[in-house]
Formats: structure tokens, C-alpha cells, sequence
């Protein structure tokens, strides 16, 4: 696993989950952007972006420490945990986040692709993970596409 490959932009195409907020808001999620910086000490800072609605646009920037697996980052105090399952760097990611909170786990699965759109194959992985990770199939998304945020 080779994270300065991972760095630049990539647009999130494909979201699955099986967490309630997912759920109640899954009709009004579209495309967005994610941006990964390699930082000095080796973690992995990530700043989405994706526009609402109303035009405005939602931001937000995490960092995600390493661990010792590579490819492999915890957020938030360790209460998740994010392994990148598969990537070509030039093409596509597949990453599965685990949130633990109160002894209840939600699995989420995005796609990220280095393009607005992400291929067949590249789908039926998406949705064969969202599968393994007991996410319903009504729950794995191919997200909209729509225009980006301005870069700020």
C-alpha cells in the first residue's frame, strides 16, 4: 500500500451503509469530492466536499491516523476504523469504515474514483462488499452525479 499514491482528488461515487443517518438521508446524497493529503508523520488527512441543494456547499476535513496494517487509518479517537480493501491508484478505491460506538457497529462503504464515474466492474465489487459487510442491498447507492464545489 503506497498512500502518496493515494494522495490527490478523488470523487466519491458509490456510498453503502447500513447506519441510520445513512438510511433517513440516502435519496438527497450525491456526488462529491475528496481530497487526501499524505501529512508529515505519515496519516492521511481527507477534505470532502459536495455540494447541497441550495448551492451551498458542504466541507469537511478529517485526519486519519495510520496504523500499523498498511492501508489501514482510525479516526476519532479509534471509535472507527477505515482499511482501504482495494485500489488502483490511477482508477478506483474501495474503503470500508467500521464505527464502533457503545458495543454497536455500522459498516459504510465508499467508492472513490479518480473520475465522476466509476465502471461496471467497479460497481458490482461496491456491491458485493456492501453484501459481505451485512449492509442491505437497498442501502448501496450509486450516488448521483452533480456539479462539484468551487475550490476554495
Amino acid at each position: 500500500f503506497d498512500l502518496q499514491k493515494m494522495s490527490g482528488k478523488w470523487y466519491t461515487v458509490a456510498f453503502a451503509s447500513n447506519a441510520q443517518w445513512f438510511v433517513n438521508n440516502k435519496a438527497g446524497i450525491k456526488t462529491g469530492t475528496a481530497v487526501i493529503v499524505l501529512t508529515e508523520g505519515g496519516d492521511m488527512d481527507l477534505t470532502y466536499a459536495s455540494l447541497k441543494d441550495d448551492g451551498s456547499c458542504y466541507r469537511a476535513t478529517y485526519t486519519a491516523q495510520k496504523t500499523e496494517t498498511p492501508g489501514r487509518f482510525t479516526f476519532h479517537s479509534q471509535d472507527e476504523v477505515m482499511t482501504i480493501v482495494e485500489v488502483v491508484y490511477d482508477d478506483y478505491a474501495l474503503m470500508v469504515t467500521i464505527k464502533t460506538k457503545e458495543e454497536v457497529s455500522e459498516a459504510s462503504i465508499a467508492v472513490y474514483s479518480r473520475t465522476p464515474e466509476s465502471s461496471e466492474v467497479v460497481q458490482q465489487k461496491f456491491t458485493q462488499l456492501a453484501l459481505e459487510a451485512g449492509v442491505l442491498p437497498d442501502n448501496a447507492v450509486i450516488l448521483p452525479q452533480i456539479a462539484e464545489c468551487p475550490a476554495v
